[in-house]
């Protein structure tokens, strides 16, 4: 791992939290709000497109893509467990040769990252302190879609989430924080990189949105 907060990822999602992860998955398909960001996907058609998936747990997103069509993933994921609970999965659906695993965080592993059609952050953004850095190099990998789920910002969420989910975490004792970071900070590193937004949505906390390059 090349960060501590790679470290603290590593600590909380651990093997049984990823195993009921799974479970869960396996029993009831993806959260609301990764199936919104699922269908947003589908709807701009995913067929023989490529998918890199940041931080994405199980691997909800990369499944639900491989199944509607999508060609090949990349994952990069800092927890292990994680990313072990992923392979099982996709063992169990038989498409185990179309997903390549990369453990640690996007910095660390950047240049053995493809560029890919599809680009997704689902509820991962949250867990990264360093946004500007993260948002920056993973948009730079996207040549299409780039699909983001992450708190909304309001002062209530911005506030509950800071104090809810970190004593939370010092209750759990655990060191890792989470992050709600601002949209419109977000948005405008997007920008830069020529992604406009497409569609947005909200489920509960979450926003999720998905962005496209511009045509040039």
């Amino acid at each position: 791992m090349s960060s501590c907060q790679c470290d603290r990822i590593e600590c909380k999602f651990d093997e049984p939290y990823a195993e009921e992860k799974l479970v869960l998955y396996r029993e009831s398909g993806p959260d609301p709000s990764t199936q919104a960001l699922v269908d947003a996907i589908l709807a701009e058609g995913v067929a023989g497109k490529t998918l890199l998936d940041i931080g994405g747990g199980v691997g909800a997103v990369q499944h639900e893509l491989l199944k509607a069509g999508v060609s090949s993933v990349q994952e990069v994921e800092a927890s292990a467990a994680y990313v072990a609970a992923c392979q099982d999965e996709a063992a169990r659906l038989g498409h185990s040769d179309r997903i390549t695993h990369l453990t640690g965080d996007l910095a660390a592993v950047a240049a053995d990252v493809q560029p890919a059609d599809i680009v997704t952050l689902d509820r991962s953004l949250c867990c990264w302190h360093d946004m500007p850095s993260l948002v920056e190099a993973s948009a730079g990998k996207t040549t299409w879609l780039y699909g983001l789920v992450y708190p909304r910002d309001t002062w209530w969420i911005r506030y509950g989430w800071r104090v809810w989910s970190n004593v939370r975490q010092m209750l759990n004792h655990t060191t890792m924080r989470v992050f709600a970071h601002r949209t419109h900070a977000v948005e405008a590193i997007l920008a830069r990189q020529g992604l406009t937004r497409r569609s947005y949505t909200e489920v509960g906390v979450w926003q999720i949105a998905l962005y496209a390059k511009d045509e040039t």
